[in-house]
């Protein structure tokens, strides 16, 4: 019988590098609930999504479609644009993105000289 090797990968929570897209986007949806004060039970009943779901979501063990994307940030009360930029500054290296300036009475950046949506936030 010949003599085989294994070999162990590594999981994946313990790779090194920077973050999946996936782990930083559930890293944002649930700092936005927690910043509401809302409960998981309650975001995901707003979103038409199960808890358990949103949860793997949150953990990062799910990728989140952009129809289902859209419908938490609509549940959270935040755009979907406001997602994002938070997800692009958390995995973007310093200095190249600004990070998100809120109003949160108003969901609208009021920062003076602030960008909009719409505009790039990339530094030159």
């Amino acid at each position: 019988m010949p003599n085989i090797q294994m070999t162990t990968l590594p999981h994946p929570d313990h790779r090194s590098g920077p973050p999946l897209l996936r782990e930083t986007l559930g890293t944002v949806l649930r700092g936005l609930r927690g910043e509401t004060g809302r409960t998981l039970r309650d975001v995901a009943d707003a979103a038409r999504v199960s808890p358990g779901y949103l949860s793997e979501i949150e953990r990062g063990r799910k990728e989140a479609s952009s129809e289902l994307l859209a419908s938490i940030s609509g549940a959270l009360d935040v755009s979907l644009g406001e997602i994002l930029i938070r997800a692009a500054f958390e995995v973007s290296p310093p200095g190249t993105v600004s990070p998100p300036c809120t109003d949160s009475s108003k969901g609208t950046d009021s920062s003076p000289g602030s960008v909009s949506a719409r505009e790039p936030v990339l530094a030159a």
